[in-house]
């Protein structure tokens, strides 16, 4: 009895310790955007996986695997730097598409363990383009430095996703 209270005594007085050895808890982020163009035309504006050219910050997209779950492309930002990614779903019907981040600088985005997906919905009329992402901070241990931390991590993604929607949008409206 008395080896068993110990016991049970020492698994409680462990157990703080063991939350504060946790790390980072995986961030998302979800943006959406209305516009005025219907679907099939935003879905080819943007659906094709080896084409971020509609994306402000990418200078160019490299890749191979077309739209094919498994295919590969590698970004190049316009202020220096790369994202290399890999599709993990491509539903041309449904248009939407699924990726993760397979290389990436934590000084080019703060962010580790990356998955995400885009999909648009709407109408003849009108679309609704949905960007989501989940993450990790670009620091995985404990007490990271401000700019690797959740609040840098998730400020980054927002500002990569509301500068890609804002920019289709103004494309799609603009006629192009």
């Amino acid at each position: 009895m008395l080896r068993t209270t110990l016991a049970a005594l020492a698994l409680v007085a462990a157990l703080p310790f063991s939350a504060l050895a946790h790390g980072p808890s995986r961030q998302k982020v979800v943006q959406s955007i209305e516009i005025n163009a219907p679907a099939d035309k935003v879905w080819a504006a943007m659906g094709n996986f080896q084409d971020m050219s509609w994306h402000p910050a990418i200078e160019k997209t490299a890749g191979t695997g077309d739209n094919g779950a498994g295919a590969k492309r590698t970004l190049t930002l316009k202020g220096g730097g790369t994202i290399e990614e890999a599709l993990t779903s491509y539903n041309a019907e449904g248009k939407s598409y699924a990726y993760e981040i397979t290389t990436v600088d934590v000084k080019t985005l703060p962010v580790s363990n990356y998955s995400s997906s885009i999909k648009v919905t709407g109408d003849a009329a009108k679309s609704t383009v949905e960007w989501k992402g989940a993450f990790y901070r670009g620091f995985v241990n404990n007490d990271p430095p401000p700019e690797l931390n959740d609040e840098a991590a998730v400020k980054a993604v927002t500002g990569v996703y509301k500068a890609g929607l804002d920019a289709l949008k103004a494309k799609l409206e603009a006629g192009g």
